[in-house]
C-alpha cells in the first residue's frame, strides 16, 4: 500500500507496483469523502488511512461501478453505517449487476468487471454538475455509460475515476497501453470516452488522479498530446 498526500487529497495505491488500484481520501471540515473502495481487500487499509487523518468517514463516493472501485464498499458500509453512498444514477444500475442497455443508448455491450453481489442502495444519485461537499460531479460516460470523474474546486485537483490512465503511460480511457492495457479493455464506449477525455482537459486540472496510476501534477499539455493520440488512432480506425 502507497499513500500520496496532495494538499486536501490522500491517494491510496493498492497493489503499486503489479496492479495499482486507487481510491481516494478527500478531506473537508466535516469529516472525510472516500471516492471509490478498492478491492474487498482495500478495506482494513482504507480505515487505517482515515484514522490518521483524524476524521470520519462521512460519504463513499463511486466513480463507476466496476468491481475494482467497489469491491470493499459492502464491508466499508457495515464499518461506516451513517456514510452517505453517491454514485451516478446511469450507474447504479451497474452496481445491482444490471448490465443491460438502456433505450437511447450506444448499442455496445458494457465491458469488465460487473458486480453481482453487491447490496448497498446508494443514498444518492448523482447528476452532472453537482456537488460533493467541496467536490464538483462531472459526467463522463465512455468507459462506463454512468462514469462521473470528481474535481476539487478548492484545489483544482481532478480525480478522473478511470476517464484517463497514467500507469503504462497517460492514456485515455479506451486507448491501448501494452504495459496496462486493462483500463482500454474494460471500456464502454472509446468515442464517448474521448469526447470526456477532452472535456475534462479544457478545465486545465492542477493535478490528474485517476484510477490506475500515479497522480500527476502540471498535466494541461500532457493531456492534451494524450488526447491528440486518441484522435489519431480514431482516425486510422474510421479509414
Amino acid at each position: 500500500m502507497l499513500i500520496t498526500t496532495i494538499e486536501h487529497v490522500t491517494q491510496i495505491s493498492f497493489l503499486p507496483r503489479l496492479f495499482p488500484i486507487n481510491v481516494y481520501l478527500v478531506e473537508e471540515n466535516d469529516g472525510v469523502t472516500l471516492i471509490d473502495t478498492g478491492m474487498s481487500f482495500s478495506q482494513k487499509g482504507i480505515l487505517q488511512a482515515a484514522s490518521a487523518i483524524g476524521k470520519p468517514i462521512t460519504r463513499i463516493v463511486l466513480t463507476h461501478a466496476h468491481g475494482d472501485h467497489v469491491g470493499a464498499l459492502d464491508g466499508l458500509k457495515k464499518e461506516l453505517p451513517h456514510a452517505s453512498v453517491y454514485i451516478s444514477r446511469r450507474d447504479a444500475l451497474l452496481l445491482k449487476g444490471n448490465a443491460e442497455l438502456q433505450p437511447g443508448e450506444l448499442q455496445t455491450p458494457i465491458r469488465g468487471d460487473i458486480p453481482k453481489n453487491i447490496t448497498t442502495v446508494p443514498d444518492v444519485l448523482l447528476g452532472d454538475g453537482e456537488s460533493v461537499g467541496s467536490l464538483k460531479a462531472i459526467a463522463t460516460p465512455g468507459h462506463t455509460p454512468g462514469h462521473m470523474a470528481f474535481l476539487d474546486e478548492r484545489s483544482g485537483i481532478l480525480i478522473a475515476g478511470d476517464a484517463w490512465q497514467t500507469r503504462g503511460g497517460l492514456a485515455v480511457s479506451g486507448v491501448f497501453k501494452p504495459w496496462f492495457p486493462f483500463p482500454a479493455m474494460a471500456t464502454w464506449s472509446k468515442d464517448f470516452a474521448l469526447e470526456s477525455a477532452k472535456m475534462l482537459t479544457a478545465r486545465k486540472p492542477a493535478v490528474l488522479a485517476v484510477g490506475h496510476g500515479r497522480m500527476l501534477k502540471n498535466p494541461a499539455a500532457p493531456m492534451q498530446q494524450a488526447v491528440a493520440h486518441a484522435e489519431s488512432i480514431m482516425r486510422r480506425i474510421a479509414k
